[in-house]
């Protein structure tokens, strides 16, 4: 992972380009096993100056995960921004989650945990393929579910409804 590592000291005041491409080995990781597959590309822009930095990430492509309706896998677009400060004082703190104090005299940082925490939290919370939102997917899962709203549908139209219930409800519509 020393490719998200950023020497920052030998670089002149100004605007700075970095570009990383995103795998689900940058996920295995962290150990982290929601994604099928990862293909996300991310780019950072290192604004020095004299005495902080200014951090801008922007991540776009997707991520293959299991539907949470019908356990289908399919690719989520992912598009996510993150701003990050970095400052130097006397010691090593990242209790904030928009500035990040390393300690003087420190001549890298390491952005690989902002990227993953960056990815994760863009990945929305209900997982839903779009077949089923336009109505395409066709699994056994979702036929069975079909299935059963009709069966349930006809219960409720043949229970037997005590009258008495039937004249109460003539109350609200007597008026």
């Amino acid at each position: 992972m020393k490719e998200f590592i950023i020497p920052f000291v030998g670089l002149k005041e100004g605007k700075h380009h970095f570009s990383f491409e995103i795998t689900k080995t940058f996920f295995d990781y962290f150990g982290y096993d929601e994604f099928n597959d990862v293909a996300i590309t991310i780019a950072m822009l290192l604004n020095k100056k004299s005495t902080m930095m200014e951090l801008e990430f922007e991540a776009r492509g997707t991520i293959n995960v299991n539907c949470d309706l019908t356990n289908e896998p399919y690719n989520q677009p992912i598009e996510a921004d993150l701003k990050l400060i970095v400052k130097f004082g006397e010691e090593f703190n990242d209790e904030n989650e928009e500035i990040l104090i390393l300690p003087h005299g420190e001549y890298e940082v390491n952005v690989q945990q902002y990227i993953y925490e960056m990815i994760v939290l863009a990945k929305p919370l209900k997982l839903i393929h779009p077949g089923i939102e336009d109505g395409t997917l066709d699994t056994e899962i979702l036929s069975k579910t079909e299935e059963y709203k009709i069966m349930k549908n006809t219960e409720e139209v043949n229970e037997d409804i005590d009258p008495r219930w039937n004249k109460l409800k003539n109350l609200l519509t007597d008026k």
